[in-house]
């Protein structure tokens, strides 16, 4: 009965691709099959040359890298992250994350996975954004691998400027002893998957990764949902 209310609220409401603007049709959520498809998937996990992977090369403790899409200004990635990142679209962030998550444990990504590490924000910027998209796309993640997720023992004790006009080496600076791990123990001997939303730089991530490095016998995995283009 369900489905066949939803079914004629659709013919007046229908629910539209998030990119093309057509309409979905049951099997589809957030974007149409043409525009999945045709997303600007990186696959720099599957190749030996992995500019993702380069970005992080000076830490031995950093395993596997992946960035899912392209990330380029007025692009069918910019879209789907404004809604999420400015819009609060939790689903969308799931959705996602669930997606490369089912694709990328297929081809053997991160296989190995203990626990499962969303950046986190400063509580101020959480509260201004609602949420932590990050946080929710690595629920996403956990939702296919069957992994725990940890949002607890890591936090971001400053609550950093913007990084978007800033050079590489501010951005660097800026980010700087910003994460705190609360009781280290709980990560010693683990496989962590770090998630983000997008990596520019990598300084984020590689502040992050900082926290981490006095922790005994931890190997760190990242997964980003997207890359600026360039590398």
């Amino acid at each position: 009965m369900i489905d066949w209310l939803n079914d004629i609220v659709s013919l007046f409401y229908p629910n539209r691709c998030m990119l093309c603007e057509l309409p979905l049709v049951r099997c589809e959520r957030f974007i149409c099959l043409f525009c999945h498809c045709n997303l600007p998937q990186t696959n720099y996990h599957i190749h030996k040359a992995n500019p993702a992977r380069d970005l992080f090369a000076g830490f031995t403790q950093v395993n596997e890298v992946a960035a899912y899409l392209f990330f380029e200004k007025e692009g069918a990635t910019q879209k789907l992250l404004h809604s999420l990142k400015y819009y609060g679209n939790k689903e969308l962030a799931f959705y996602l994350g669930q997606t490369a998550a089912i694709a990328y444990k297929k081809e053997g990504f991160c296989a190995s996975v203990d626990t499962i590490v969303p950046i986190p924000l400063h509580p101020n910027k959480k509260k201004r954004r609602g949420y932590n998209q990050s946080e929710w796309i690595g629920k996403g993640f956990a939702a296919v691998y069957g992994c725990e997720m940890e949002t607890k023992r890591i936090s971001r004790v400053t609550d950093t400027k913007t990084q978007t006009r800033k050079s590489i080496y501010d951005r660097h600076v800026n980010v700087e002893k910003v994460f705190n791990i609360s009781e280290p123990a709980f990560f010693v001997g683990k496989h962590i998957l770090l998630i983000d939303d997008v990596i520019t730089t990598g300084a984020t991530v590689s502040a992050c990764i900082e926290a981490f490095l006095p922790i005994p016998d931890v190997k760190i995995s990242i997964f980003s949902l997207s890359i600026a283009r360039e590398y």
